[in-house]
């Protein structure tokens, strides 16, 4: 099955007066490249996330962001008033000496007071005790975002797969095409080849029949685009294969097209005959189509 490298998932939680949100965006990318974003205090939950997105993602450029928020009593913090007035008498000191020097200071707001170091009192400890006990649910609607993530991979994944087939029939098809244009092109290289011999040779209706022979041979083996085509139609139906199986399949399908477009530009450099030069240009055009759209497949 296939599956896109470009997808977004989501998933709310809750526990007790926590409210959290992660929010999951996938691009394209050679493997598995996850960047979290976790708020202050929230690292311990790094490992975990790293591990369950290794379960079900194979490739692919993955951000990750958690946005947290609590009740009103995460805000019911107490001042330190002792070490209030230590930073304040240090001010004092600094305003004092910049006096000396000439230099008056900016008053000190209520704002700046509470943010000088050790104002406020930060119970560090309680607060590791209840994310620690946030983690479970948190992991759960982690995986919850990581599930909805992949669902939608599934959903782009089977509208390329859906263009891919649409892509190798019209291959086929063009392969077709040129198997059936080789009597008409051999008669038209034979034309072109006798009509040059005629005139840089001499060679007219009493030349020499067997060297004429002998330079069509030729010119058919180094123009024959048989194996071209066979090849083609190999690498298609390793591209139907490959479409059928389950897990990562990006890479494999990229050296797929890399093979589809080298054959192409064979038979382009062979045709020699317009019309056969055409199929070959319309099959780089569906193959090129095919090659960008493989970029996005995890």
């Amino acid at each position: 099955m296939v599956h896109s490298m470009t997808a977004y998932g989501e998933a709310a939680g809750a526990f007790e007066d926590w409210r959290w949100h992660w929010e999951m965006r996938s691009v394209n990318g050679r493997g598995l490249d996850l960047k979290l974003r976790l708020p202050e205090g929230f690292g311990f939950l790094e490992a975990d996330c790293r591990r369950l997105a290794a379960q079900v993602l194979g490739r692919g450029s993955v951000s990750v962001a958690l946005k947290f928020s609590k009740g009103a009593g995460e805000a019911a913090r107490e001042i330190d008033a002792q070490a209030l007035r230590g930073q304040l008498a240090l001010l004092a000191s600094v305003q004092e000496i910049a006096a000396e020097a000439g230099q008056a200071l900016t008053p000190l707001s209520q704002a700046d007071a509470l943010s000088l170091p050790g104002v406020l009192r930060d119970d560090s400890a309680a607060k590791a005790a209840e994310r620690q006990a946030a983690q479970a649910p948190l992991l759960h609607s982690f995986e919850a975002a990581l599930a909805a993530l992949r669902s939608m991979r599934a959903t782009e994944g089977a509208a390329l797969a859906a263009l891919f087939f649409v892509l190798l029939d019209q291959i086929e098809q063009l392969c077709g095409a040129a198997e059936a244009m080789a009597p008409e092109r051999a008669a038209h290289q034979s034309r072109v080849l006798s009509e040059a011999l005629a005139r840089v040779q001499g060679i007219g209706e009493g030349g020499d029949p067997d060297r004429l022979a002998q330079e069509l041979a030729m010119i058919a083996v180094k123009g024959d685009v048989t194996e071209e085509l066979d090849r083609l139609r190999l690498h298609i139906q390793a591209a139907k294969d490959l479409l059928a199986q389950d897990g990562p399949m990006g890479r494999k399908l990229d050296f797929l097209t890399q093979e589809f477009n080298r054959e192409a530009n064979t038979l382009c450099s062979k045709a020699q005959y317009a019309p056969l030069t055409q199929i070959g240009l319309d099959l780089k055009a569906a193959i090129d189509q095919m090659r960008e759209q493989v970029q996005n497949v995890e």
